[in-house]
């Protein structure tokens, strides 16, 4: 059974007239004829009586009529369905991101981008790279912006850097100021400082610990484990400093005193990451575009 047989079968019925028929389905009138044969004889079962020039229908083809119906219509959902997505009208993007860049970077990309596209539905995932690089293999999200390198090079990841990004130090304003009298501070002032400290598997933990061990001392914390959004009030409640993202920093408001690291200071490199072997689906596509050309 065709589609294009149902098609020419409701015209008939609706009609009760071949020739009228066929003119509106814009087909010859043979060829609607023998489609409508072809159909009967698969069907096993006439499906009009046709007496001179009398067309009505069988039972068999008052059974198949609303079927029929039902078939073209939901083709025809389907249909609007697939252009609505392709039109970016309707559809989703899962979206994975860092707690910091979820705080930072995020929130104006994606107002312009639902500004635009109203109707995509934004899925977002927080997490530190080596999470949303799994879910990103497992096919759980379309896009993911991670912290270069990553944490596990994959030959099934594609990625595009899109920032590099200082990190500065923040403090609570009544503390004593590391390397106090200085407009900036080298990463060896943090030597006897108490720092507060994200969890293990964040990448800006991974970055700072390094960083300390490089200038020749291990780090001393004060409290560690903490997200982004708890880190920052811990170093406001004045129980240590932290180093962060210079734009979590700027965009975190009162409370923080921020100083900028000496040359060559510390940086991270921003990337959007999807997976190699399925490309990203359209309204995925287009996200990327904007935060690529943003």
């Amino acid at each position: 059974m065709q589609f294009q047989q149902l098609q020419y079968f409701v015209a008939v019925a609706e009609t009760r007239h071949f020739t009228r028929a066929a003119e509106l389905v814009h087909v010859a009138q043979p060829s609607l004829s023998q489609q409508i044969k072809a159909l009967e004889r698969e069907l096993g079962a006439d499906l009009f009586l046709r007496a001179r020039g009398n067309i009505t229908l069988t039972d068999a083809g008052e059974a198949l009529l609303p079927l029929a119906r039902r078939i073209l219509a939901d083709t025809d959902t389907a249909r609007l369905e697939v252009q609505e997505l392709v039109q970016l009208r309707r559809g989703r993007v899962r979206l994975g991101a860092t707690p910091s860049l979820c705080t930072g970077l995020l929130p104006e990309v994606l107002r312009a981008f639902h500004d635009r596209y109203p109707g995509i539905r934004l899925l977002i995932e927080e997490g530190g790279s080596h999470d949303l690089v799994r879910l990103l293999a497992r096919g759980a999200l379309d896009l993911a912006l991670v912290v270069l390198p990553l944490p596990t090079p994959s030959p099934a990841l594609t990625t595009v850097e899109l920032l590099r990004e200082d990190l500065v130090v923040v403090s609570s304003p009544d503390a004593p100021r590391p390397g106090e009298g200085r407009r900036t501070i080298r990463v060896a002032d943090l030597e006897g400082e108490r720092l507060v400290m994200f969890r293990h598997g964040y990448d800006l933990r991974e970055l700072t610990v390094a960083a300390c061990r490089s200038a020749g001392f291990e780090p001393d914390f004060a409290v560690e484990g903490g997200e982004m959004d708890a880190v920052l009030g811990f170093v406001r409640a004045g129980l240590g400093v932290a180093v962060v993202p210079r734009m979590v920093a700027t965009g975190a408001g009162r409370g923080l005193r921020v100083t900028p690291l000496a040359r060559p200071g510390l940086h991270r490199t921003i990337a959007l990451a999807h997976r190699s072997d399925v490309a990203p689906p359209r309204a995925a596509r287009e996200l990327q575009r904007m935060m690529v050309e943003r």
